[in-house]
């Protein structure tokens, strides 16, 4: 994985069924930063830190468009799209690299 990839992604806090939608440059930064807390909002509310899905584009335009579609998805699409790659809701960030949830 490049540094700077343009990336969608679905991060999770399955026990109480929050998902969020974001796009980034840098995935492993951003879940970096969502697990510590940076920024208020979403994710440090619900404590939303595992990443459950994601998807490499070619331009930012590109996951924007696509962040943009997921956002306006049934949750049951959202469900389906992370069980289908990821049925037993896994840390994904782990296998990027990144210490596993405590």
């Amino acid at each position: 994985m490049r540094e700077r990839e343009p990336c969608v992604y679905l991060l999770a806090n399955h026990y109480l069924g929050a998902i969020y939608v974001g796009v980034t440059s840098n995935l492993i930064g951003r879940v970096q930063q969502h697990r510590s807390g940076t920024f208020d909002g979403y994710t440090k509310r619900y404590g939303v830190k595992r990443l459950v899905h994601y998807e490499f584009g070619e331009t930012m335009d590109a996951v924007i468009m696509r962040e943009k579609q997921l956002k306006n998805w049934q949750r049951d699409w959202k469900i389906s799209l992370i069980e289908r790659g990821n049925p037993m809701w896994n840390d994904l960030a782990v296998g990027l690299g990144l210490l596993p949830l405590t």
